[in-house]
């Protein structure tokens, strides 16, 4: 069984469900027992519950089915961002009946990844699964915000990045902690960006430099992390 991500705990105000770091190790596609194990745990007690969330996303298949299993559960979910929602943890987010986030918190959403192998037939067929997979997370995003889906997977497209404030203004979150209420109600502009504008806005500052020393930019974005490198199974 795969090593478990979530806990629970019981105390005089509920429920609530912890989920730090990787969501799953290993993918939950064709895993039987892992989501199971998960479902059991969360009937397990009846009544609202308050789900914690720092993670940097994970395996898109285990985001999606406890999505599923956070959607048709009987009590109030109320979602609460401490750290980071990025990837596949932002899929989860979205069950959250109100979903808040802390003032230092972070949101991160784009398209999925797969690792395929085989001849140009199965890279198409790599190619249309995540195209398919990506409509589905769509389908909860446009959900939860109301956003139109061709703005949804521009973002996606992007690696968007959206600070508190901006997950509000765009749906994403509905209020922010700690925050009073006369600042929930008129928040100031919020901030997002994308990988790409970080990369190009970096880059458009160097050419004169890196003609200069000849410094390989490849070499420079991998110093500053720019550059993901290649790996995961059906991540997000």
């Amino acid at each position: 069984m795969n090593k478990k991500f979530w806990n629970w705990v019981k105390d005089e105000d509920g429920r609530t469900l912890y989920l730090d770091g990787v969501i799953a190790e290993e993918t939950w596609f064709g895993d039987e027992v892992t989501p199971k194990q998960f479902k059991a745990e969360l009937l397990d007690g009846t009544g609202d519950i308050t789900i914690w969330i720092n993670s940097p996303g994970g395996d898109v298949f285990a985001a999606s089915q406890i999505y599923n299993m956070l959607m048709e559960y009987k009590g109030e979910v109320t979602v609460k961002i401490d750290g980071i929602a990025a990837s596949a943890a932002s899929v989860i987010a979205m069950a959250g009946g109100e979903v808040l986030m802390s003032p230092v918190s972070m949101m991160m959403i784009h398209n999925p990844m797969t690792i395929a192998f085989g001849d140009a037939g199965e890279m198409e067929k790599a190619k249309g699964m995540l195209s398919e997979v990506k409509e589905s997370i769509v389908n909860a995003y446009e959900l939860k915000t109301g956003l139109s889906r061709a703005k949804l997977s521009h973002l996606m497209d992007a690696e968007s990045w959206f600070n508190s404030k901006k997950a509000v203004e765009l749906g994403f979150c509905d209020g922010v902690m700690f925050a009073k209420e006369n600042d929930q109600a008129s928040p100031e502009e919020g901030m997002i960006y994308s990988q790409m504008a970080v990369v190009n806005s970096f880059l458009n500052k160097l050419p004169q430099k890196t003609k200069k020393t000849g410094t390989d930019i490849t070499q420079l974005d991998k110093r500053l992390g720019l550059l993901k490198p290649k790996g995961g199974n059906h991540n997000e």
